[in-house]
């Protein structure tokens, strides 16, 4: 999610030592490599579709058996109030990284991951768009993950965040965002015994069609951020051509969904028409990119757009 600065830290702090113990407690098996397969980076879900071993963002959001047995992490997450999304322990071994990178992926264009930083030194530096942080012990942080970012673990232990995803109420961007009190007037949120906490989490079942409405903000955002990565004849007429035809593409969109509707009738139709966009697409991106991030263009597109046009079909049960 795009933010008016790279980092942003909320005025919260937490039980460290809590937090450690209950994440210092779970077995092996939690751990997970990363989907990407990054050398040193694994991951226990506490929170996926279903509550079961898997990383996709879509379906119902669930507590996984691992956050059932960690009292204290469930009122950390219920204690901001938001309903959450895919969320992990992310641990990071000593000497890796997270390479360089934007998310550029449709699940990010309205969700900010908040950062709890569990086990970490000050040698860990996360790095966003030039600017270098270190999140400490129990404080939470939230980053604008559409800018260039990377982690880096010069320490000697691992690095452990819980990483919680949320689109988050008007109450938690006031308190993430809003003027910073001073630190003596932080919350704190102790360990209560006596809490049962509520968990608030995503119901995001994907729609069989995308509506046009979102199709339009997509694409705005798209053609908005839109460059090229060098300034010549060839570039500055390709990115008229490029925004032109994702402008016609929203207007067949909409009279698709018009004559079908979004549940799922004339899906070929609309997959017709999403495939011939993208190969329209494909010789006039070159040289195209996004403005803040440099991602190309064409990439953008698929990720953030085509991937997510038109639901896979269920098989009966």
């Amino acid at each position: 999610m795009k933010l008016s600065q790279p980092f942003f830290q909320l005025p919260v702090l937490f039980d460290v030592a809590r937090l450690q113990a209950e994440v210092a407690a779970l077995p092996a098996g939690a751990w997970v490599s990363h989907p990407d397969s990054l050398p040193g980076n694994s991951a226990a879900r506490l929170i996926s579709a279903g509550g079961e071993e898997t990383d996709s963002v879509h379906g119902q959001m669930l507590p996984t058996r691992w956050l059932a047995d960690m009292p204290y992490m469930q009122q950390v997450l219920a204690g901001f109030g938001a309903v959450w999304s895919r969320s992990r322990l992310m641990r990071l071994a000593p000497g890796a990284g997270v390479p360089e990178h934007a998310d550029i992926n449709y699940h990010w264009h309205t969700r900010v991951r908040v950062h709890i930083p569990v086990f970490t030194q000050t040698e860990v530096r996360f790095h966003c768009d030039g600017q270098s942080v270190h999140m400490a012990a129990g404080e939470a942080w939230i980053f604008d993950n559409w800018r260039r970012h990377h982690v880096e673990n010069k320490a000697s232990a691992d690095r452990i965040h819980l990483v919680a995803d949320t689109t988050g109420t008007a109450g938690f961007w006031q308190f993430a965002c809003g003027p910073t009190p001073p630190r003596a007037q932080w919350r704190t949120m102790p360990w209560n015994p006596d809490i049962t906490p509520q968990l608030l989490t995503e119901n995001d079942q994907q729609s069989p069609v995308m509506p046009a409405a979102e199709v339009q903000w997509l694409i705005d955002d798209l053609r908005a951020e839109l460059t090229v990565a060098a300034d010549t004849p060839d570039n500055r007429v390709r990115a008229t051509r490029f925004s032109r035809l994702l402008e016609s593409f929203v207007q067949d969109w909409r009279q698709l969904c018009a004559l079908h509707g979004t549940g799922g009738r004339g899906r070929a139709e609309f997959l017709h028409l999403a495939g011939a966009v993208h190969e329209a697409a494909k010789p006039l991106a070159d040289g195209l990119i996004m403005r803040t991030n440099q991602a190309g263009a064409l990439l953008v597109l698929e990720k953030r757009v085509l991937q997510h046009l038109v639901a896979p079909e269920r098989r009966p049960s």
